[in-house]
């Protein structure tokens, strides 16, 4: 296996996403950012990735094309399911089915390719949507299948799954970021951005990016459409 500290990190455009990768490159590990074109109704954050990539100086940016409006099932995948624009009950109708064991796999199949033995996401329980893909024994239990499922594994390279933002609240993960000199205005969280990547300032994602900031006592840079 390669000696050098290789690591594939899932780079959605986001803030919780950049600020991961920053962590990554500050702990040394040469980053192979990946990122998924899924047919998101926000696609103007896989223009943010690359920004983002490429300030943060990522090695390579990989964006891979996967239609999951073929099942819908999400407001994010289905145009006939409206965004939700007040905080509701439950897990919301973001979520998007499978999304993060998707992306995790595809991540998992290019670090085995780079004999990277890390990979990076940037999911959160703390300040987050309820996504059950999110949770810390979701996490453990992807880590724990990669290693029994790949080449790299059963010969002894085990891969670590890192989740750095796992308990941080939305402020403490804009903090880190700012210490890592992480652009925020490059990013799009927002999940009806339009092509210009402005944010609609009312969905869950909106709320959570705005009230971070406001939490952080940090400026938010973030375009709004909506004030």
């Amino acid at each position: 296996m390669d000696a050098e500290k290789e690591a594939v990190v899932l780079l959605s455009g986001g803030l919780d996403s950049a600020t991961v990768l920053a962590m990554a490159a500050s702990q040394g590990y040469t980053c192979h950012a990946l990122s998924v074109d899924y047919g998101q109704r926000h696609h103007a954050e896989l223009a943010a990735a690359q920004r983002v990539a490429q300030a943060l100086g990522a090695a390579e940016h990989r964006v891979i094309h996967i239609d999951l409006t073929a099942f819908g099932g999400s407001a994010l995948t289905d145009s006939s399911i409206a965004v939700p624009e007040q905080p509701g009950e439950g897990i919301p109708l973001t979520y998007v089915p499978a999304r993060n064991t998707i992306m995790l796999s595809l991540a998992l199949a290019w670090a085995e390719v780079l004999q990277a033995q890390d990979i990076f996401i940037g999911v959160n329980a703390v300040d987050y949507s309820g996504y059950p893909d999110c949770r810390p024994e979701y996490i453990e239990a992807f880590e724990r299948m990669a290693n029994l499922a790949t080449r790299a594994g059963v010969e002894g390279y085990e891969l670590t799954l890192h989740a750095p933002l796992q308990n941080l609240s939305k402020a403490e993960i804009i903090k880190r970021g700012m210490d890592l000199d992480v652009d925020y205005s490059l990013t799009v969280s927002c999940y009806q951005a339009d092509e210009q990547g402005r944010a609609c300032g009312v969905c869950d994602s909106c709320r959570l990016r705005r009230a971070g900031f406001e939490a952080a006592e940090t400026p938010d840079l973030t375009r709004y459409r909506v004030e």
